[in-house]
């Protein structure tokens, strides 16, 4: 890392100033048609007019949408333009009357659109582009795969070539790029329902365009569109404000004007931008005449190159690696990109290949090869033909290793001895061994046991061995070739073995990880199905049953998997039986996919449906052991949730009942006491009014009020815990004085325990507190009251208020019998005093709990601490305000 320059940072700065005054241009993103861009351009525009704001509507397409049409209600929109052409009636976008309006903000959709000719310009961009130099803020939507650089990545992904497209330089002028986005099956069910085309055009469209797996790639070229831009704005605000970036070396790509050339300008331009580099793209002309193919591929990549923001450099010289090593070490360039090289075999043999001699004297730049897809489609299909002919292509690769080992026995015949000789054909059959199968080896060690004894061993020209010396040679010779094959051969299958061996267990360590950090049955299957997709290279479905017990698709990569009625009949089968099914088995083997269980027969959990492209074919005993073992693991994690979440019901309904017992044992004893009371001195009172002495009906009316208090503190206190329990409990904050808590609490706990002593300790300040004081005061008092039960007769309650390190601290101390110290944590339950307790009899064993969740509220903690000497001291600890809040 490095600090800007002053040169750049001011640059970065005037870029931003720049930027400020003419990037007025908003661009709703999208994957595909259909996603909402124009109804969210729309939205965005009616509530711009809603604050005051000039929105006047250029060109909008509704395409039929009624939602989309209603949101023109109330919008001033543009007379369009009349275009005739082809003796048809057209209408245009009217620049000149947008022009003339000037609004402050003009809504122009479908910025890739190609005009009709007999306009200004060609392409509608270009329209908005002398809109912004006439600073008028433009709203305007955009599809993905309109974009010039995605223009062959999108047709690789579509097969469809799009024609209407929109230089990315003019995108970099956007302020703000809002994504749009739809998930595919919901913008596939919207095509279906005749929401983006008419049901004619949707049909085609679902069966052309709209498919799952082109819509979920499209999808991510467009977030990785909007990233880049977010990416880039980032490097100019932070250079522009003095920050640190990384020094950004150039890109080059080098082309050669054959055909991957414009793929090749596309790659450069994406790679740029991701790192935020400039970039260029370089011709090395070495005076060699070019055929006007070539001529004309090369000059359109150059004119692609500048559309899309780049340099184009035509380079003179005579050796190309020289020349571009020399132009990357003066423009500081620090990566080059090249695809592969069409030198001929005899330059590659003696290292004298482009990609070669850039590799040897240009190690200080970083090179990147790049093939086209057409290359890799070429590459595979080699692939797949040297997989299907390999066992011919082995003999024939045997056989010319023979006669290379005949070539050079017949020229080192005339300085070596017969014996010596079969060194040669030896090492042949070990060459051999390596990289082929144990037939083969041996195959060519009777080739060249037989050609060495024809014409080598005398006499020669025939199989008949004149002496026993060179018997015992030819023979010692097949009997070497043999071994050295076998011991060859056998080192090759154990590297496979290996290497076979080495991606299985990469493959299971990465689902294990995954695995391992997924929570639900959900996660578990998504990383499953995504896991066994990259490790077999296949189409994967986890099918699970709903709450109907039908099987469904729960998850699958493609996003959308096409399970035939015999896929689903199998997985219906696997599942129930808890045995593989399917494709390749003995069970329903007419459907394409191969099913196999994640459970058992006792305990179903879903079945894993693997289906294999028939370009790939049928998967070997290696990826069937893999992919049963990957199963097997994602079952076990599914077993895994399951056990969890039985033992977590089994857990909450314990504590579910044990508190239910609690509160019925509470209720019985808290509620039924006092009503008792109060009912008998209700009692006494109606039968013996008039016999009762005055002092003795004031008693029994004392009594009456008493219980009625204790009951109606007892049913206050349930509904706290229901509150808190709930989450609802409302704080109204107020500034406040702690003493003032304090003694509101002691004068209410004086009246239940006239004969109490309560002495207090407070700061020498006032201490403010920002709470809820009756909440706090509550809670306090509950601390009091529980103290208080407690204390044996003439012994005070302490309260001690203190700051200590930002808090405050509010200390009641009792001489009672205090708490054993493993259970000072359980207090702060709920009707704990029902077991033992830390309350009297008559208590609840809701005060300490309430208490915990009132202050916890606040931000604060309750605890219990041993007392001094006896008894037990319990502790609120409260956080107090900034001393800024307090000034304020």
């Amino acid at each position: 890392m490095s600090e800007p320059s002053r040169e750049a940072r001011a640059d970065a700065l005037l870029s931003t100033v720049h930027d400020e005054r003419s990037q007025r241009l908003k661009v709703f993103l999208g994957a595909a048609p259909g996603v909402g861009k124009t109804y969210a351009m729309l939205s965005a525009a009616r509530e711009l007019k809603r604050q005051g704001v000039d929105v006047v509507v250029g060109l909008v397409e509704t395409h039929g949408r009624a939602d989309t049409a209603a949101l023109l209600e109330g919008m001033e929109v543009l007379p369009r333009r009349a275009v005739r052409y082809h003796d048809r009636d057209f209408t245009e976008f009217d620049l000149d009357a947008a022009l003339t309006r000037k609004p402050a903000v003009l809504l122009v959709d479908e910025l890739a659109h190609r005009n009709l000719p007999g306009g200004r310009h060609e392409r509608r961009w270009q329209d908005i582009a002398e809109l912004l130099d006439a600073g008028i803020e433009i709203y305007s939507a955009l599809n993905v795969q309109h974009l010039e650089s995605l223009n062959d990545q999108v047709r690789r992904i579509t097969g469809i070539t799009v024609r209407e497209t929109v230089p990315d330089a003019f995108l970099d002028r956007a302020r703000d790029i809002v994504l749009v986005d739809l998930p595919p099956r919901e913008l596939i069910g919207r095509l279906k329902q005749g929401k983006v085309y008419v049901p004619e055009t949707a049909a085609a469209a679902l069966d052309a365009f709209f498919t799952p797996t082109n819509l979920a790639a499209l999808r991510e070229l467009a977030v990785d569109t909007i990233a880049n831009h977010v990416d880039s704005d980032l490097r100019e605000h932070m250079l522009a404000r003095g920050g640190s970036m990384p020094v950004r070396r150039r890109v080059l790509a080098a082309i050669d004007g054959y055909g991957q050339s414009e793929y090749l300008v596309r790659v450069a331009r994406r790679i740029a931008e991701r790192r935020g580099a400039p970039w260029s793209v370089a011709f090395v002309d070495t005076g060699a005449p070019l055929d006007p193919g070539r001529r004309e591929r090369l000059d359109a990549a150059m004119q692609l190159a500048r559309r899309l923001g780049g340099e184009a450099i035509i380079l003179r010289g005579y050796a190309i690696a020289d020349e571009l090593i020399a132009h990357a070490d003066r423009e500081g360039i620090g990566q080059i990109i090249l695809g592969r090289t069409r030198e001929r075999v005899l330059a590659r043999m003696l290292g004298r290949s482009l990609t070669q001699l850039l590799l040897r004297h240009a190690a200080h730049l970083e090179l990147t090869i790049i093939a086209t897809p057409v290359e890799r489609a070429k590459a595979r299909r080699h692939l797949q033909v040297s997989t299907a002919h390999g066992a011919r292509g082995e003999y024939v690769y045997a056989t010319l290793a023979t006669l290379v080992a005949f070539g050079l026995s017949f020229i080192a015949d005339r300085y070596m001895s017969v014996a010596n000789l079969s060194l040669i054909f030896l090492t042949a059959v070990l060459v051999v061994a390596v990289r082929t199968r144990m037939a083969v080896a041996v195959y060519t060690a009777v080739l060249c046991f037989l050609g060495y004894n024809f014409f080598f061993a005398p006499p020669r020209y025939t199989l008949v061995i004149a002496n026993v010396g060179d018997a015992m040679t030819v023979t010692l010779f097949l009997v070497a070739a043999l071994v050295c094959s076998r011991l060859a051969t056998r080192l090759a299958s154990q590297v496979e073995s290996l290497r076979s061996a080495q991606v299985q267990t990469r493959s299971l360590l990465t689902l294990g990880q995954k695995l391992s950090t997924s929570a639900d049955a959900d996660s578990i299957r998504d990383a499953g199905s995504k896991a066994l997709a990259l490790a077999l290279r296949c189409h994967v479905a986890i099918l699970a049953r709903d709450a109907e017990q039908i099987m469904r698709v729960a998850t699958s990569v493609p996003l959308e998997a096409a399970l035939t009625t015999q896929d689903l009949a199998a997985a219906d089968w696997g599942d129930q039986h808890g045995l593989q099914a399917g494709h390749r088995t003995d069970t329903l083997n007419a459907a394409p996919y191969w099913i196999m269980p994640l459970g058992s027969e006792a305990q179903p959990m879903g079945v894993v449906a693997l289906h294999f492209e028939p370009a790939v074919g049928d998967p070997d005993p290696a990826q069937r052991s893999l992919a049963l073992a990957m199963t097997q693991d994602i079952g076990q994690a599914l077993e895994r949730v399951r056990l969890s979440d039985e033992l977590e019901g089994a857990r909450v309904q314990g504590e579910t009942e044990r508190l239910r017992s609690a509160l019925l044992s509470s209720v019985s004893h808290d509620l039924r006491s006092p009503l008792a009371s109060m009912i008998g001195a209700a009692g006494t009172l109606i039968s013996y009014e008039e016999k009762l002495p005055p002092k003795e009906r004031l008693e029994l009316l004392e009594a009456i009020l008493g219980e009625g208090q204790r009951l109606d503190s007892y049913i206050q206190n349930l509904l706290d815990m229901t509150r808190l329990g709930h989450g609802t409990l409302k704080l109204n904050r107020d500034w406040t004085d702690s003493e003032e808590i304090v003694a509101a609490a002691v004068t209410r706990l004086r009246k239940l325990f006239p004969y109490l002593r309560v002495e207090t300790m407070a700061p020498g300040s006032p201490v403010l507190l920002y709470v809820h004081a009756a909440l706090i005061e509550q809670a306090l008092f509950n601390i009091l009251e529980n103290a208080a039960r407690f204390s044996p007769a003439g012994e005070p309650v302490r309260v001690t208020t203190s700051c200590v390190d930002g808090s405050l601290l509010i200390d009641v101390a009792d001489r009672g019998p205090g708490i054993p110290e493993h259970e000072r944590a359980q207090i702060f339950d709920m009707f704990y005093s029902v077991s033992r307790g830390d309350c009297a009899p008559q208590g609840t064993g809701l005060g300490l709990a309430i208490c915990r969740g009132m202050i916890g509220a606040h931000g604060g903690s309750v605890e219990a601490l041993p007392g001094a000497g006896v008894g037990t001291t319990i502790r609120i600890s409260l956080p107090l305000p900034p001393p800024t809040d307090i000034a304020a």
